[in-house]
């Protein structure tokens, strides 16, 4: 059966079509945040076959996967690439209404050319063919960048990385910019059973003992400055929430070497530990001139005997309900009162807290800087067409949408940047809609330059990579 992906999908009226053909289809993609493998860019891996690429390490579909009751052997395990690929096949028709379903068609339309819809029927035969189709140089890593025509990529890397394949990027020829943003959680979140070895791993990467707390932060200024010096621009921090609790440098102190000497923190060391280094770590954001970020909100690892079988970011992380608004309002006026506030994205996992982001935006935008303090998109869970459309509409309302620096994919896959395709139809079409409905001017060109800052122009200048 021939796909629904027409040239006009998610595209409502006239105005939706205009302003996407027009202002948005054909603009270069800054993909600003992912986890992509530097690994595999700077290599140019090929992959052996659409598995490979598509379905491992995505735990998007492995938890579809699981709920139509697909065994685990045929999602993260020992099955073939093909058997895995026709268990993903068969779920696909039972995606209905989730945004699996269209990512998954628009994907198979945007790189391999398929314009039928996936089902375990036709699997095995689009299995070959995309799996011949990967075998072409325009489909290694490299070419599925260039084939969206991605202006700049940024992964995601520890501390302890040694960076290697971003210095091999940095001196190579592909046109695609790739950097990279510093992601230091591991050194944050002191309650977790292997942080002392995971201190010791950062200790090993900078040549010196980490026994104090202000080791802890040379060691951090250390790596920092090395990941400066390939041409980071970027931090980025995944947390439930931003943790704000009064301490002295001697608690500090204490509280690290008690947890050096493995003795038990209680919540309150455990709060003033992690705003100590976080606010540690905003101030040298601010002074190598680095845009920071913070996913906030997810509840990770729930399912604990299958966290102890698979390890995390498998599938088994949720919405969390943690009060967001007074420390981060509270974490941000520190800095901004120390004049130490960086250009800051926010990113909310529970749409109930929409407006609590939309709002505290504003509390420090300064006029300093275009949108210095930025909502940002919508992510994990919320990436869909409904949770799109919630973030955007709170931003239109609190705050000035046509600041927004737009859309990105977090995503561990080569094949998810037509979710920056789908994100500028869902936005074009909410804005077509209401220029039919008399509730936006019928001035294309006004409205058309918003859609193009949003997703362009305003991510070029913002982050200047």
């Amino acid at each position: 059966m021939k796909s629904f992906i027409t040239d006009t999908f998610l595209l409502q009226n006239k105005y939706a079509e205009e302003l996407y053909f027009n202002y948005a289809e054909k603009l270069p993609i800054i993909d600003y945040h992912n986890h992509l493998s530097p690994k595999d860019i700077a290599e140019n891996r090929v992959f052996e076959n659409i598995s490979k690429v598509w379905i491992a390490g995505d735990h998007y579909k492995w938890r579809a996967m699981r709920t139509l009751g697909i065994n685990e052997n045929c999602i993260t395990g020992n099955a073939s690439d093909l058997e895995k690929f026709e268990a993903w096949a068969k779920t696909v028709p039972h995606t209905l209404r989730n945004p699996l379903f269209h990512w998954t068609h628009l994907e198979l339309k945007r790189y391999f050319g398929i314009d039928e819809l996936l089902n375990e029927n036709n699997a095995k035969e689009i299995f070959e063919n995309t799996s011949a189709q990967l075998q072409q140089a325009d489909k290694s890593c490299q070419g599925l960048l260039s084939l969206v025509n991605a202006e700049t990529v940024c992964t995601t890397e520890d501390p302890t990385d040694t960076l290697e394949y971003h210095k091999a990027l940095n001196e190579s020829d592909f046109n695609t910019k790739v950097s990279t943003a510093f992601r230091p959680d591991k050194a944050i979140l002191i309650e977790n059973e292997d942080y002392n070895s995971y201190i010791n791993k950062l200790s090993g990467v900078v040549g010196f003992e980490i026994n104090s707390f202000q080791n802890l932060k040379d060691a951090l200024y250390n790596r920092i400055e090395v990941f400066n010096a390939i041409g980071c621009k970027i931090c980025d921090h995944g947390l439930n929430n931003i943790s704000y609790e009064e301490f002295t440098d001697n608690e500090i102190n204490t509280i690290f070497e008690s947890k050096r000497n493995n003795q038990p923190l209680n919540h309150t060391q455990i709060e003033q530990f992690k705003t100590a280094l976080l606010l540690f770590l905003g101030e040298t954001y601010h002074q190598f001139g680095w845009i920071q970020q913070y996913h906030l909100g997810a509840l990770r690892n729930n399912n604990a005997r299958m966290h102890r079988v698979l390890g995390p970011d498998t599938g088994w992380d949720s919405i969390g309900d943690f009060k967001q608004a007074a420390n981060l309002s509270k974490f941000l006026n520190r800095l901004d009162g120390n004049d130490k506030l960086t250009k800051t994205i926010i990113y909310n996992l529970n749409p109930a807290d929409n407006e609590i982001f939309a709002t505290m935006i504003g509390n420090f935008n300064d006029g300093s800087v275009k949108g210095k303090v930025q909502f940002g998109s919508s992510w994990w869970f919320l990436d869909q067409k409904d949770g799109i459309i919630k973030q955007l509409n709170a931003l239109s309302n609190m705050g000035l949408i046509s600041c927004f620096i737009g859309m990105l994919t977090d995503s561990r896959s080569f094949l998810s940047f037509p979710r920056h395709e789908y994100f500028r139809r869902v936005i074009c079409n909410l804005f077509g809609e209401e220029m039919a409905n008399g509730e936006l001017p019928n001035d294309i060109e006004l409205v058309g330059k918003t859609i193009s800052d949003i997703c362009y122009n305003n991510a070029k200048e913002y982050f200047d990579f």
